[in-house]
């Protein structure tokens, strides 16, 4: 079989998962490969996402491992099954492949939470604020590099799973371009706040006791809790996160945040006078 040569966040995934499925067992690779009749080797492929498995070798595996949780089985069987090739494949070897990989955990995802600081959330953004934050980019994109990442960002926008999204009001005030681009962003996410798969909330700089500021992320729902992911920016692109210590954490994260930010109809109220300010 071909190996992959560059899996997919979602591949990678399934095959962590496998990995902790043996872990948990007490089993080694390669006394996980004699159950399957094949090499540690292969056992190492599937376990890196380099290479795939089927459904019938993944049950005999998780049935190996003592996997009682049936739901959880299932979801890692549609996982190692799916065969979609969705719109982002367009952009496959043009922009980099954590782009690629989030649009992907978009399509899977059953909710997403996102916590914002610095900047509007991509899912929101303006053509032209996608445009003045890519143009702030360090080394210059050149100018197709640059529409095509507007073009792939306004492609995601393309959901309608429930959205929650808590903005910081420093995002709402930090010109990325001129006024005029300022005021049609904050008129697109009072438009955004009204539709019924978005709740939209504002962290007033006003607050106190507010700590968080660096708690910018977003919390993607799987099939079931454990495959939940949560994504952060990073200099050379998103990291995926998914180990359970962790997810519990950054659920906490977001309750707390989520607590402290203004209601719904309020952070409207904030976003109407902000614009009104431009």
């Amino acid at each position: 079989m071909v190996l992959r040569s560059e899996p997919t966040a979602r591949q990678v995934r399934l095959g962590t998962e496998l990995r902790r499925l043996r872990e948990a067992a007490g089993l080694t690779a390669r006394e996980a490969a004699a159950l399957l009749g094949t090499s540690r080797v292969q056992i190492s492929h599937i376990e890196s996402g380099l290479t795939g498995v089927s459904e019938e070798r993944l049950r005999r595996l998780a049935s190996h491992y003592a996997c009682t949780d049936d739901e959880f089985v299932d979801a890692l069987v549609a996982m190692a099954t799916d065969r979609t090739r969705g719109w982002w494949e367009e952009y496959r070897g043009l922009l980099p492949t954590s782009f690629l990989d989030l649009s992907e955990l978009d399509h899977h995802s059953s909710f997403l939470r996102e916590v914002s600081i610095l900047f509007v959330p991509g899912l929101l953004q303006t053509e032209d604020y996608a445009r003045a934050v890519f143009s702030s980019r360090v080394p210059e994109l050149t100018a197709d590099e640059l529409e095509m990442r507007v073009r792939y960002r306004m492609a995601r926008q393309a959901i309608d799973i429930p959205y929650e999204v808590i903005i910081h009001e420093a995002a709402l005030r930090i010109r990325v371009s001129d006024r005029a681009t300022s005021r049609t962003q904050l008129n697109r996410l009072l438009e955004l706040s009204e539709a019924d798969h978005i709740t939209l909330r504002v962290v007033p700089f006003d607050l106190d006791g507010f700590s968080r500021a660096s708690s910018t992320m977003t919390y993607a729902g799987g099939p079931v809790p454990k495959l939940d992911t949560v994504v952060r920016d990073a200099p050379h692109g998103s990291v995926f996160i998914d180990s359970e210590a962790q997810l519990n954490a950054y659920r906490t994260r977001f309750r707390k945040v989520k607590a402290l930010a203004l209601a719904p109809d309020r952070s409207r109220d904030l976003i109407h006078r902000l614009t009104k300010e431009l």
